[in-house]
């Protein structure tokens, strides 16, 4: 398949990346600043995400759009720039004619009890918030798009460059609510998230919903 990432220099994209370009697929991998890649089916280009002409030209021609947007945690601006960066997306994937987009978004949307998301608790990290609360409100942005054949994955709680389990191919699914362990966790390494959405672009199974995944 030939498949376009966006934000594939992050740390989230390079997992997707990289699992990606294992499965020998034919990437192209859009950032802000191109470089080169040792591998013949990985092909960088520089991309203003912004530039919402130029983001639809490099998007053409693609079975696959695959969006590790994230214009950083430590942004001040963050909300504002998930936001305005999110839609410029979206745009630019309707305006190229490819179909089916994947974009990862964040945890804090997931619900916790009926009525209750994540990010509306009392003990939600008040540092990711703004990002998390952009994530949320993004995700009900695309909800109301009918005619893309979209998906939104939600990560685990824990989530982050910290997990030391790697890859181990091996994962649950959900849909509204956070996937628990037996400990009452719900954690994913970086690169097991890369294997849940590649095996999301190679046997599709979530259309128009979000889903979300963890050990």
């Amino acid at each position: 398949m030939k498949i376009a990432i966006i934000g594939a220099t992050g740390f989230v994209g390079t997992n997707i990346l990289n699992e990606l370009a294992h499965r020998k697929h034919e990437i192209t991998a859009l950032s802000r600043n191109a470089k080169k890649s040792d591998l013949e089916n990985v092909k960088h280009v520089a991309a203003d995400i912004f530039n919402i002409q130029d983001l639809t030209e490099k998007l053409k021609n693609h079975d696959v759009v695959v969006s590790a947007y994230n214009p950083g945690w430590t942004n001040p601006n963050i909300y504002e720039d998930f936001i305005s960066g999110s839609n410029a997306i979206l745009n630019a994937v309707k305006k190229s004619g490819v179909k089916r987009y994947i974009t990862i978004g964040g945890g804090g949307s997931l619900f916790v009890a009926p009525n209750l998301q994540a990010v509306d608790t009392p003990d939600f990290p008040k540092e990711i918030y703004p990002g998390a609360s952009a994530a949320r409100d993004f995700l009900n942005t695309i909800k109301e798009e009918k005619e893309l054949d979209w998906a939104f994955f939600s990560p685990a709680f824990e989530m982050h460059q910290g997990i030391t389990t790697g890859r181990t191919g091996k994962y649950r699914l959900g849909l509204e609510n956070p996937v628990f362990d037996e400990n009452q966790r719900s954690i994913l390494s970086g690169e097991d998230l890369a294997v849940v959405i590649a095996d999301e672009v190679e046997n599709p199974k979530h259309h128009q919903v979000r889903f979300t995944a963890a050990y």
